[in-house]
């Protein structure tokens, strides 16, 4: 069961007139738009759309079950694809995690997947696809960020944080495979209880860019299928992770 109609009806009331401080450094601030139903092939889903003051840009989030003030919950940070998500591109893993995700958060008793819309790590869309052009000279997906300017991921959790925070969310158990998204969200107030592995077959188009996600982002991709044993201290570290992230990031690996 989903959010019921009075929820709704508070969620909707609450967030009608909200002003906030904010969240982050930009002093970002998001509301609650509009409440809708969305049955779809990975399962039954309400539909959260939210307004915000950074980048005017529609970002939602897919709701299964009833998260409202709960602990623990599932979470999804999922960036827009347009390449991977829609188009089906095997350049990278994205359309795999987004209904990887879905499907998983389907069938438990309660999650949510917040669709942001940042797409190409927050470059853009046209920015994405110059990137693509480098790669087709030989620059990794970091060295091509570098070359038009960027930094390797310029995504900002502020709103995706204030999100979880309209919709009463207390803690979260955060579905991915990137230390950085642990340790944003987790200074950006957000409490991460534990994380769930989100990692996803390889094929040939994308494996150089999960080498890459895996060696010089951090992430917890490991595509030889070599077993992490206890002893070993290989955990990726971020520089400036907090003690409350690293037993996170542990926890994951027992």
């Amino acid at each position: 069961m989903g959010l019921t109609h009075m929820q709704i009806k508070e969620l909707l009331d609450e967030n009608r007139a909200h002003e906030c401080e904010g969240v982050g450094p930009g002093k970002v601030c998001v509301r609650i738009a509009a409440i809708a139903e969305l049955p779809s092939r990975f399962g039954f889903f309400q539909i959260v759309a939210f307004y915000n003051n950074k980048d005017g840009k529609e970002h939602v989030a897919v709701v299964h079950g009833d998260v409202s003030g709960k602990e623990n919950v599932p979470v999804r940070v999922h960036s827009e694809c347009l390449t991977g998500d829609v188009l089906g591109s095997l350049r990278c893993d994205c359309r795999d995690q987004l209904e990887t995700a879905l499907r998983m958060i389907g069938q438990m008793e309660g999650g949510l997947l917040l669709y942001m819309r940042q797409e190409g790590r927050g470059i853009g869309l046209v920015n994405k696809i110059r990137a693509y052009g480098l790669q087709e000279h030989g620059y990794d997906t970091v060295e091509a960020n570098l070359a038009l300017g960027f930094r390797d991921d310029e995504r900002d959790y502020s709103v995706a944080a204030h999100m979880l925070e309209s919709l009463h969310v207390r803690s979260i158990r955060l579905i991915t495979n990137n230390p950085r998204k642990i340790e944003d969200l987790t200074h950006l107030g957000i409490k991460v209880s534990g994380r769930i592995p989100h990692v996803m077959p390889v094929n040939e188009y994308n494996r150089f860019y999960l080498e890459t996600k895996a060696v010089k982002s951090g992430h917890l991709i490991d595509l030889n299928g070599k077993e992490r044993l206890a002893e070993q201290a290989d955990y990726p570290f971020v520089e400036g992770m907090r003690e409350e992230v690293l037993e996170v990031l542990l926890a994951s690996q027992a």
